[in-house]
């Protein structure tokens, strides 16, 4: 491979790095709603076969 291949590879791997690192920074400031319910997972309820 050429030096530039490299070069664009690593440019990508650290900008979906930064990329995730800044969503996570951002998820923290979500607020939930007051009316937000959490749901009750019940396995006998699934029909998704698994």
């Amino acid at each position: 491979m050429s030096g530039l291949w490299i070069t664009v590879i690593i440019v990508l791997v650290l900008g979906i790095i930064v990329g995730n690192l800044l969503l996570l920074r951002d998820s923290r400031k979500f607020r939930i709603p007051k009316g937000f319910k959490k749901r009750e997972y019940d396995d006998k309820d699934d029909d998704s076969g698994w």
